[in-house]
This record gives structure tokens, C-alpha cells and sequence, in this order.
């Protein structure tokens, strides 16, 4: 039970801060191009790399810190549900290229984020 209640702290917490950032980057930016969706997910593959390596490296994370982070708060963050709205979204607006751009970007950034992650990780920590 007490690592379930340390799961749904974590996420409510992501939740809450995908909800604020994306909604400060769309805003900042403007436009119909989803970037505070793409702005979320590569944080959170760049924060999800720490915490696998950290994870991986050392011992000092705990089992319940481990999923506080990278179940909880990471897993209610980043959003791969509003990811395909928003691509169905730009399709249905006529938005191919775009659309097509974001599906790229998304996918690519947030890939390149985790492995950075887990490298300035590896850096830190040797």
C-alpha cells in the first residue's frame, strides 16, 4: 500500500506540472503546432534518462524513489496519449507536413533527450 499512495503522489505531481508547462510553452509560442506537448516529452525522456542511469550506476536511489520518479511523476508527465490527438488533430486540420514534422521531432527529440540524459548522468557520476 505505501508504495501505491508514493506512485500516486509522484503522479499527481507530473500531472500537475505537464498541465502548467505545456500550457505556459503553448502559449509562449502560440500557434496550432502542439510544442508544449513536444516540450513535455522531451523533458521528461531527458529526466527519465537520469533516473535509469542513476538507477543503473549507483544504488542510491530506493526502490520506492525509483517509482516515485519514473513511474509516478515521469509516467503522469510525459503523455503519449495527447501525442496522438494532437497528430490525428493536424492531420484533420489538413496539417500533413506539419504533422509529419511533429511525429519526427517528437520521437527523435525525446529519444535523443534519454540517451543525453543517461550521458550527463554517466558524466556526473564518474
Amino acid at each position: 500500500m505505501k508504495l501505491v499512495m508514493i506512485i500516486a503522489i509522484g503522479g499527481a505531481t507530473g500531472a500537475l506540472g505537464r498541465h502548467f508547462l505545456a500550457g505556459y510553452v503553448s502559449q509562449f509560442f502560440g500557434g496550432v503546432f502542439p510544442w508544449g506537448i513536444l516540450v513535455v516529452n522531451v523533458v521528461g525522456s531527458v529526466l527519465l534518462g537520469v533516473v535509469a542511469e542513476c538507477g543503473a550506476q549507483t544504488s542510491v536511489f530506493s526502490a520506492e524513489f525509483k517509482a516515485l520518479l519514473a513511474v509516478g511523476f515521469l509516467g503522469a508527465f510525459t503523455t503519449f496519449s495527447t501525442f496522438s490527438l494532437d497528430v490525428v488533430e493536424l492531420c484533420q486540420k489538413g496539417l500533413w507536413a506539419l504533422a509529419s514534422i511533429y511525429i519526427f521531432t517528437s520521437v527523435f527529440v525525446a529519444v535523443l533527450g534519454l540517451v543525453t540524459g543517461m550521458a550527463i548522468t554517466r558524466g556526473v557520476m564518474t
